[in-house]
């Protein structure tokens, strides 16, 4: 491939700093099918907020980079890069729908010697045996004769403006020694800390898979020792800053799992897993401990209000964020609706602020109306106020005065409050 043309399918949390990164390098196009999606990028703002509007606008009027929604533009690239959500469905089995999607819109445009490359989080064997044969299909195309394929998961982490996607080192994987040169070597001319090439398109697409699931397994083992040091009466961020003392302790947190890719992707494997006669026990306890921790901190606030006689039916309480993270606009998988769809079995006065979500998005999603703005007005109306999420701006309030009287509840998701001001804490 003489000339790289650059196509990233999928403009949502990955796909679009992918893509901007990529257009500062090569002729590069964002394909995603909301138009909607496609208008507010061209008009120079990312809602997400992980592209800044000066470098999404530097790279449509300094780069050439354009986003589109007609399929008819994306023809001239010749490397094309998928990056679409992997979901569940319901009872949180692999949905691969989306996958199959892009795989059918880079069959009805790819020519003799292209490239295709999936970023999806996907269990290992995806990419060859599922979405491959879509795009063969599709496009008459022969894999690995007429066409070509790698894989190369995403890392960036919705918020972080420290690991962002040109600084974090990607893996990169090929269908034949040669690609796999290839992709490597574009990926590498964009990214600071470079690459780790992997041996095979699965061992890549596993690579990712642990990411996560080896992260949900840590979380939740602290979970479980908060369950069990709350019962005691221990504060488990005592424990957790003793233990640290040690050098080798690794020092993680309680906490919600949500977003996108931690709550959801070990799924991934464990239904993989039992397709070859593996039951995933540590995985799937993982999963079940933190699918079920917003129910768990209900609870807890309910016990706690009881014990300072506050009457929890028809109570007025104020739940502070909404996202599944701090400092991020993303409401994928939030944790905190658990919170709230608990406590709603008590009290309808539920009230949920967060001045970073789209309250529009969260009623369509959720069919919770929160409000974004107006905090002062909330001041000594709420019989317990929860800390869900630990927005920057949520560290600047005097929490205290957002309640009733001196025998409200603070519940302390997060642990980012003064210790001193909370009746209770993950």
């Amino acid at each position: 491939m003489d000339s790289i043309k650059i196509c990233v399918i999928g403009l949502g949390y990955v796909g679009l700093p992918l893509a901007r990164l990529f257009s500062t390098k090569y002729p590069t196009i964002g394909f995603d099918m909301n138009q909607r999606r496609v208008g507010e990028l061209m008009a120079g703002h990312d809602v997400t907020l992980e592209v800044s509007d000066e470098l999404l606008q530097d790279a449509i009027g300094n780069h050439g980079f354009l986003c589109t929604s007609n399929v008819d533009e994306i023809r001239e690239c010749n490397f094309y890069i998928i990056a679409v959500p992997t979901p569940v469905d319901v009872n949180n089995r692999p949905d691969l729908y989306p996958l199959y999607g892009a795989s059918e819109t880079v069959g009805r445009v790819i020519s003799k010697g292209d490239i295709v490359v999936y970023e999806s989080t996907v269990y290992p064997g995806v990419t060859e045996e599922e979405c491959l044969p879509v795009v063969e299909k599709v496009s008459g195309l022969k894999f690995n004769e007429d066409f070509f394929a790698g894989y190369s998961p995403e890392r960036i982490n919705p918020g972080d403006k420290d690991h962002t996607v040109d600084k974090i080192k990607k893996v990169t994987s090929g269908s034949t020694p040669e690609i796999a040169d290839i992709i490597d070597k574009v990926y590498n001319s964009v990214l600071v800390n470079g690459t780790h090439k992997a041996p095979s398109i699965k061992v890549a697409e596993a690579s990712k898979i642990i990411e996560n699931s080896q992260r949900d397994v840590n979380i939740a083992f602290m979970n479980e020792l908060a369950k069990i040091f709350n019962a005691m009466g221990i504060d488990t961020n005592d424990v957790i800053e003793a233990a640290s003392s040690k050098w080798n302790f690794i020092k993680l947190k309680p906490g919600l799992v949500g977003g996108h890719c931690i709550s959801v992707d070990p799924y991934y494997l464990i239904q993989k897993a039992q397709v070859y006669g593996v039951l995933p026990r540590i995985m799937s306890a993982a999963r079940r401990l933190n699918d079920g921790m917003g129910d768990y901190v209900a609870n807890q606030i309910i016990k706690l209000m009881n014990k300072k006689g506050v009457l929890v039916k028809d109570s007025k309480i104020l739940i502070l964020g909404f996202t599944f993270k701090e400092n991020c606009p993303d409401v994928r998988n939030t944790k905190i609706v658990d919170i709230y769809h608990t406590l709603q079995e008590y009290t309808r006065n539920i009230t949920v602020y967060d001045p970073w979500v789209d309250a529009s998005k969260v009623a369509t999603e959720y069919g919770i109306d929160i409000i974004t703005s107006g905090v002062e007005k909330l001041e000594g109306r709420f019989d317990a106020v929860v800390l869900g999420v630990a927005h920057k701006e949520f560290k600047e309030l005097n929490v205290r005065k957002l309640l009733v009287n001196e025998c409200g509840v603070i519940y302390d998701v997060k642990g980012a409050l003064d210790r001193n001001i909370v009746d209770g804490r993950l």
